[in-house]
């Protein structure tokens, strides 16, 4: 969602905000803006992205204003379209105040009546313009300072933030806070950095303090930082953690697209998921499991909840858990979840997934269960995250930073730790053999080598394929079992970069609805790998050719049955079913990729879409 980025240094502050804001792009936006204090404010600020805004700024001159103190923002649209006036920051009507913004004040329209009444003007339809204002009134109306002001503002709103303030007669400090969307905090020497992640500032310092829910600090020069919670002013003890992300793994290294980049990282990043966890004797070791015994050899059920890629990766745990451990599986949208009254009882374990960590409805699904005394478990991608925090325990997948708003090699090391878990899951419940269980092992510690191989058999074959079918307007993928949620995620990967509409169904499925879209016009991807419903999946693949749909299979290499039927053929190796589908989604990140870039689409950075969704 929306991007904060702020400095207070001994450094000129402006290219600090830009270079910041541009590593942020990823989050998805559709205006952006900065304000600098050199003894008064200067703000630019402009529908579009972030070139844009160094272009304005560039003609206003205030790209020129050399000072140490300024923030900026990414606004994604929340109240209001996007626009030069509803972009941040935003100013009060005294103009000494300025905030940038993340999250959604829900309460904002009956603050905004009040504030009415007292005289205040309102430019932008803006849920943020009324915050600022608000902090303004009651810090001339109670004659407080500008953190007592935040304080008392943030404990009359409802919804969620991630705020910094600025003050124009007092450059040197900055206030900030955080409730439900994420903020952290860079200390340098003598100079502080803000961002809505890390990434903004690793070159120029490792300490970094994430603030907490609820949570709201005070930083000023040459003074420490101060951290208070918001609701009862109680002082914390500030936690500063070392960072262990570096440069170039925010940076394209030599590719087009970051998207590019992390599809072609899979390899790496599903060997770096499996360290420590898969050893080389041919078993597992998972901690979160071993130190939490008790509840998983006595759950009743598991309840996996996530959001977009994650759900799709968390229907692929349901067949894994269902398979190995014997345990029943249901897998919730987090979204409907929070909002149905689910039934949750104590002996049930919760998974959630996400890649952020930050997802606002995975975190809301995770309270409900919280408050119902259930077991929660992470699978998550960000050290330090909200769900992280939340949650009893967990596993990291260790993708490493994932930049494309697409999500690629985040699905690929979920699906990772999904198998571990359930193998070492099945193991420990005796539900799995021995045997099978090295049997597995042995083969899943293969799985990196054997992306590598796919990658390099499919990508020339893909882009012949993405060619001739860049300018079709719909698309459906088809799978059975374990490869029906990987035609979900192929579809999604589609529709998010390309803006062509496609669908996932179960092969079998097709039949009752789908098939009266085919035609000589409409390309459909069949997922059907060697093991696996196969004889079925061909027999699906028949019914389309008989309709004149064009298809495009991917199956295992050596296939002799599907290569007749279909009019391409994308060969994955040979593997055991329960591991299937990490590679055969391989093809299908390719194709999207392809197809959006030869028609000119922004992959890196799609329309509309956001990478982490930190608001309802």
């Amino acid at each position: 969602m929306c991007g904060i980025v702020g400095y207070i240094g001994n450094k000129n502050a402006y290219p600090i905000i830009i270079n910041g804001l541009k590593r942020l792009e990823y989050r998805g936006y559709d205006s952006a803006g900065f304000i600098v204090n050199a003894g008064k404010f200067v703000c630019t600020k402009t529908k579009g992205k972030v070139s844009d805004l160094e272009e304005k700024a560039s003609k206003e001159g205030s790209e020129a204003t050399h000072t140490c103190y300024g923030m900026g923002h990414t606004r994604w649209a929340t109240h209001g379209v996007p626009s030069n006036v509803n972009s941040h920051p935003h100013l009060s009507n005294s103009g000494k105040l300025a905030i940038v913004h993340n999250g959604i004040i829900e309460n904002y329209l009956s603050i905004k009546k009040r504030l009415q009444k007292e005289g205040f003007t309102f430019h932008s339809e803006t849920d943020t313009e009324v915050l600022v204002n608000f902090i303004e009134y009651l810090k001339n109306k109670e004659q407080v300072d500008l953190e007592t002001a935040v304080r008392y503002a943030l404990i009359e709103v409802v919804g969620a933030y991630a705020i910094a303030v600025m003050e124009e007669d007092n450059p040197t400090k900055m206030v900030v806070a955080r409730l439900g969307s994420p903020l952290v905090i860079g200390i340098g020497e003598n100079e502080f950095y803000i961002a809505s992640d890390a990434s903004p500032f690793i070159e120029y310092t490792k300490n970094a303090l994430y603030l907490e829910d609820g949570e709201m600090a005070v930083i000023e020069l040459n003074k420490d930082i101060e951290v208070r919670k918001i609701l009862d002013n109680k002082e914390v003890n500030p936690f500063v953690q070392e960072l262990k992300l570096n440069l170039d793994a925010i940076e394209k290294g030599g590719y087009e697209h970051f998207m590019l980049k992390e599809i072609f990282e899979q390899p790496q990043s599903i060997h770096d998921t499996m360290r420590g966890r898969l050893l080389e004797d041919g078993t597992t070791k998972i901690s979160g499991i071993n130190n939490n015994l008790r509840q998983f050899l006595n759950a009743d059920r598991i309840i996996i909840v996530a959001c977009g890629t994650s759900w799709n990766a968390g229907l692929i745990g349901e067949y894994l858990f269902e398979e190995l451990a014997r345990i029943p599986v249901e897998v919730e949208y987090a979204s409907e979840f929070r909002y149905r009254n689910p039934v949750i009882n104590p002996s049930d374990i919760v998974i959630a997934i996400s890649q952020s960590g930050e997802t606002a409805d995975t975190l809301a699904a995770l309270k409900l269960a919280k408050e119902k005394r259930a077991f929660i478990y992470g699978i998550c991608n960000v050290v330090g995250s909200s769900i992280v925090r939340l949650t009893d325990s967990g596993t990291y997948t260790h993708a490493g930073p994932e930049i494309g708003v697409a999500s690629t090699k985040a699905f690929t090391t979920q699906l990772t730790v999904l198998t571990l878990l359930a193998l070492h899951l099945g193991h420990k419940k005796g539900t799995i053999n021995p045997h099978t269980y090295k049997k597995l092992c042995m083969q899943l510690s293969q799985i990196p080598d054997l992306v590598a191989q796919t990658l390099e058999m499919v990508k020339e074959k893909v882009i012949e394929i993405a060619k001739k079918y860049k300018d079709v307007s719909n698309c459906l993928y088809l799978g059975r079992g374990l490869n029906f949620p990987v035609a979900l995620e192929g579809a999604l990967k589609l529709k998010e970069i390309s803006y062509i509409h496609a669908e996932g169904y179960p092969a079998a499925e097709m039949k009752h609805g789908p098939i009266a879209l085919i035609d000589e016009n409409m390309p459909v991807i069949f997922l059907a790998p060697s093991k696996g419903h196969y004889e079925k999946v061909v027999s699906n693949a028949q019914e389309i050719k008989a309709r004149k749909g064009k298809i495009i299979a991917i199956v295992t290499q050596g296939d002799t049955q599907m290569s007749h039927i279909a009019d391409h053929i994308l060969e994955i190796p040979e593997v055991d079913e329960l591991f299937s589908p990490i590679l055969s989604v391989i093809p299908l990140q390719l194709l999207a990729y392809y197809i959006a870039t030869m028609r000119g689409c922004n992959v890196d950075q799609p329309r509309n879409l956001a990478k982490s969704v930190t608001v309802e």
